[in-house]
């Protein structure tokens, strides 16, 4: 897919004539041309030069993107908004010479004196209003020349409307005054449209300097973005530290960032730690800690710390410069949602032209003057506004890519951010989406008279030297505890079962219940616990020193923190939520319990996802969230697919969503602004169908015999102004839309305080307390959590309305058995 730059377009006819010229081109397969950003997409095999061949052919400039520094939308300078100060100028030079003319036309109407010379004498009052409109006229010739150039090509655009409405009434009225200078018998003053000609357009240029102004505030998210890119970085080279313009920085160098500075590319801390603030590019309030290893981005602001860091992506490589062009490329593309405003905009000015023709010759037929008939017809030339409906769908979309982005949402393309709002069906995969796609440690459970340091003890030094997940999450859970391993030796694995080592010169055992059978007798209290853990979906091993059972720990992949919240908003919000996993039915059922989750399809292969994905598309309109990799054909397969945790990486290729984060909470955060930004398209389009159907019948005279509503050319020309400004108007209201969920009462007025005590098996130390503590205060309406092991409680206080389901599955999900809420 190419992108172009196209210059020239005016309305949305233009964009339709462009867009025909295009895919008349030989290769071209599809064509999608934005008004908004006045670019265009192409894909196929077509050669650029006969692309830019065809649009110049249709009347209209166009450059293959990043050829032309001018308009290159990656170039921060490309967004400036250059059009509202060049509109702006031309505005007040029109009123300059505006103003004087609608004191001496319509002064006497509204008890206004004029001097002698022009109150009593028709030639010279004629002659000076039709100085001041030609001078108006001149000043605002980019009308006239632009409605030419259309006509020329056979391609009237809405300029064509302006230019024919404001000359038709400028040469009528230049005709009556030459008809009155070669009149010698002629007494009072004629009625000139000389004023008509002049305010038409300089309605519309208070309108086009509205709507550029409205327009360019559709891209501040991206122009905020850039501003946050530094323009120099702080490079060490040959031991010492230098300062270069950030496009010096290649890949490979190594760079330097303090507290408070900008870092300049993607790359990677060497050397250092530092407080990172991403807000910039994943919408996260809460600096996070980089360490040796960990990737940063360029747009993020280290707030405390000394980092030394690796470039690893640099210029139009970065995550800021990704995000960017995807906006940019998502606000190019066209919502299906927009084709019927497309097809109409392509014959829209034809029909309106057509339209003030049989006006005209009504009116003269029925037996009114011809200075009558023409204002009814310039009347019906200068309300119509193409631009309405060919603004509708893409500020909408512009405005809601931009939303996204400073949330941590990517939308690809236009279509896919109008089909997830119309989402039916959410499939969730387990591994990596869901849950957190590595085993934890989920309870210890000791042998009578064994402590659980004792038990930790013995399993982190048999599992030290393990390559396996399992271990791993022991590993990782006794230094957490800081309980340090002891020297092992004849470490053996038996594959399937588990590990035998020799340590202080005794034998160490770990593994699965069958092995540790072989070993010595289990505990039938402990043998009943390990059954009731695998039933829940976790995996219980078992430990022994010599021939002594020293207890079970638990490991299982566990839910996100926000799994289950994320869960309960995507059933509110109407939406049925499947899970779709490859394990066994049992562990599925066991999570998916947990989460919340009714639907569960279990036991499916990766290749075996896809088939599933494709049934369920043929009854719903379905979102597929997986991590992009191994989930790949099921996330090509679905209306939507989007890939959650891509954190730096955005370009997956399978999405048609990137979710930078892993909480699962930003899927029900892009429906929801998938469904707002449809409302929206809706709302434009309804209005722009709706002030057409209206305004053109008022315009034409047709309730002036029925309510006696006549509307002179300069309110028509007013109405058409405001038209495409409401449009913009409404789609930047968007910016204002929160997409997050918030737990809140709209008929609570003030804040209520009460508290639940929640009666808890489990909780067998001070982690597990922490746990459940973190857990239940990680709730919006959850004030505070007081959670004690030793006797099983936590009392809960409240900030606000919160069931008691949620506090049950919120609890549940970190492994732990809720008996009774009180």
């Amino acid at each position: 897919m190419k992108t172009y730059d196209v210059q020239g377009m005016s309305c949305a006819a233009c964009s339709a004539r462009v867009e025909k010229a295009v895919l008349r081109v030989s290769g071209v397969t599809a064509c999608a041309v934005s008004l908004l950003t006045n670019s265009m997409t192409v894909e196929g095999t077509a050669p650029p030069s006969e692309v830019i061949a065809a649009v110049e052919a249709a009347g209209y400039r166009a450059s293959e993107k990043g050829t032309d520094r001018k308009t290159d939308s990656n170039d921060e300078q490309a967004l400036k908004d250059r059009e509202s100060p060049r509109l702006a100028w031309r505005l007040i030079a029109s009123l300059v010479f505006l103003l004087p003319l609608m004191a001496v036309s319509m002064g006497p109407m509204l008890g206004l004196p004029l001097p002698p010379f022009l109150s009593d004498n028709a030639v010279a009052n004629g002659l000076l209003q039709l100085l001041l409109s030609a001078i108006v006229m001149v000043i605002n010739q980019r009308f006239f020349i632009s409605g030419v150039k259309g006509v020329m090509h056979l391609a009237p655009n809405m300029d064509t409307l302006v230019s024919l409405g404001s000359a038709a009434s400028f040469l009528y009225s230049t005709v009556e005054l030459f008809l009155l200078t070669a009149s010698s018998g002629h007494t009072g003053m004629p009625h000139f449209y000389f004023e008509s000609a002049a305010m038409i357009v300089t309605l519309i240029t208070v309108g086009k300097w509205l709507e550029a102004r409205s327009k360019g505030k559709t891209t501040d998210a991206i122009r905020g973005l850039m501003a946050l890119a530094p323009k120099t970085a702080t490079v060490i080279r040959d031991g010492r530290e230098q300062t270069v313009p950030v496009e010096q920085v290649a890949v490979g160098d190594v760079f330097a960032v303090r507290a408070g500075e900008h870092i300049p590319v993607d790359g990677r801390v060497l050397d250092g730690a530092g407080s990172v603030d991403e807000s910039a590019l994943t919408g996260e309030s809460i600096p996070v800690d980089k360490a040796v290893g960990d990737a940063v981005s360029a747009a993020t602001v280290n707030r405390s710390g000394y980092l030394r860091c690796e470039a690893v992506r640099v210029g139009e490589d970065t995550t800021l410069q990704g995000i960017i062009r995807m906006v940019g490329e998502a606000a190019a593309t066209k919502a299906p949602i927009a084709k019927l405003a497309d097809k109409v905009a392509g014959v829209f000015v034809p029909i309106v032209l057509a339209i003030a023709l049989l006006t005209a010759i009504v009116w003269l037929a029925v037996g009114q003057t011809f200075g009558y008939a023409l204002a009814r017809a310039v009347s019906v030339l200068v309300i119509s506004c193409p631009c309405a409906l060919g603004l509708a769908t893409p500020v909408a979309i512009m405005v809601g890519s931009g939303v996204g982005a400073k949330n941590g949402i990517l939308f690809k393309t236009a279509a896919s951010l109008e089909q997830t709002g119309r989402v039916t069906t959410v499939v969730l995969d387990k591994t990596g989406t869901l849950t957190k796609g590595e085993p934890r440690v989920t309870r210890l459970i000791p042998a009578e008279g064994v402590s659980e340091t004792a038990l930790l003890q013995t399993a982190v030094s048999l599992e030290t030297k393990s390559e396996h997940p399992l271990a791993r999450a022991i590993i990782d859970y006794a230094r957490e505890r800081g309980v340090m391993p002891e020297d092992t030796a004849e470490l053996t694995t038996h594959p399937g079962n588990g590990l035998t080592a020799q340590c202080n010169g005794e034998s160490l055992v770990g593994g699965n219940a069958r092995f540790m059978q072989t070993v010595a007798a289990l505990p039938s209290d402990l043998a009943a616990q390990a059954q009731t853990l695998a039933e829940n979906g976790e995996t219980p091993l078992w430990f022994a020193k010599g021939r002594a059972v020293l207890g079970v720990i638990a490991v299982a992949d566990v839910l996100k923190e926000d799994s289950v919240q994320a869960v309960q908003e995507l059933r509110k919000m109407g939406l049925r939520v499947v899970m779709l996993t490859g394990d066994n039915a049992k562990t599925a059922d066991a999570i998916a319990a947990k989460a919340g989750i009714d639907t569960v399809i279990a036991d499916v292969l990766p290749d075996g996802k896809e088939a599933v994905v494709r049934q369920l598309c043929e009854r719903e309109t379905v979102m597929m969230v997986g991590d992009g990799i191994n989930d790949a054909p099921a996330l090509t397969t679905a209306h939507v697919g989007a890939a959650i945790g891509a954190g730096a990486d955005i370009a997956v290729d399978a999405a048609d969503v990137v979710l930078m984060h892993e909480r699962l909470g930003d899927v029900p955060a892009a429906v929801r602004l998938g469904r707002a930004v449809l409302q929206n398209i809706r709302q434009n389009l309804f209005w722009a169908f709706f002030y057409n159907l209206i305004g053109i019948p008022l315009a034409a005279g047709v309730f002036i015999p029925l309510l006696g509503w006549e509307l002179q050319p300069m309110f028509g020309a007013a109405a058409m102004s405001l038209s495409s400004v409401c449009v913009v108007g409404n789609a930047l209201r968007l910016n204002g839309k929160s997409i997050r969920h918030k737990q809140t009462d709209v008929h609570q007025k003030e804040e209520t305080v009460m508290t639940k005590t929640m009666h808890i098996e489990g909780m067998m130390c001070p982690h597990c307390s922490g746990r459940v503590k973190a857990a239940l205060e990680a709730l919006e309406a959850v004030a505070s959590a007081d959670v004690r092991h030793e006797n099983g409680t936590a009392v809960v206080t409240l900030s606000g309305e919160l069931s008691d389901d949620v506090l049950t599955q919120t609890v549940t999900a970190q492994g732990y058995k809720v008996v009774s809420v009180e």
